[in-house]
């Protein structure tokens, strides 16, 4: 016995589960991470939920600076990073993907309970989506991220000058060699 055709199933627009907290972007793909060599910094951006205030303000800047300056574990450096209204771009040094992952993590908790402090006790998610790294294997590739986060502020915001949420100098001593010549 045949059954008639369903309007009810299959691949359809629309189909799926419903997107969390009204995410309209996809985020980062749930894909395996490449593999990290210790002598390449890395650039890794952050988006934060929507529910977080601006990060661009003195108090959302009393909360980040001190989790980022004592980011520091053994194998994972910051080395540079530039807030934005609702992101985190950081230039980080790592032994390996598992130390970067590793690392990220413990300074996503940090920001996530500074953060959360400052906004009135809240709990709940701080950081939106998962981390994306661009290994920086090239001299060129590591001197334009770091002009990136030095001049992003003033292209977005217009801001005159150096941007004081972002680290003109090394929060860290860079280790990598491609670091040590830009820096």
């Amino acid at each position: 016995m045949k059954f008639p055709p369903s309007k009810w199933g299959g691949r359809r627009p629309g189909a799926g589960r419903p997107r969390k907290d009204g995410q309209s972007h996809k985020g980062v793909p749930h894909l395996r991470r490449a593999a990290l060599a210790s002598r390449f910094p890395v650039h890794a951006t952050w988006r934060m939920a929507p529910a977080v205030w601006n990060l661009r303000s003195a108090r959302s800047w009393n909360a980040l600076a001190p989790a980022i300056y004592a980011s520091a574990a053994e194998g994972f450096r910051v080395v540079h990073f530039a807030i934005m209204g609702n992101h985190i771009h950081l230039m980080v040094e790592a032994a390996d993907r598992v130390r970067l992952a590793r690392g990220l993590q413990g300074l996503g908790v940090r920001i996530a309970v500074r953060m959360n402090r400052m906004m009135g006790g809240r709990r709940g998610r701080v950081v939106g989506d998962r981390y994306h790294a661009r290994i920086l294997r090239t001299l060129s590739e590591v001197r334009n991220v770091r002009r990136y986060l030095l001049t992003n502020a003033a292209k977005h915001y217009g801001t005159p000058g150096p941007d004081p949420y972002a680290s003109q100098h090394p929060v860290t001593p860079p280790h990598t060699w491609l670091l040590r010549l830009t820096c």
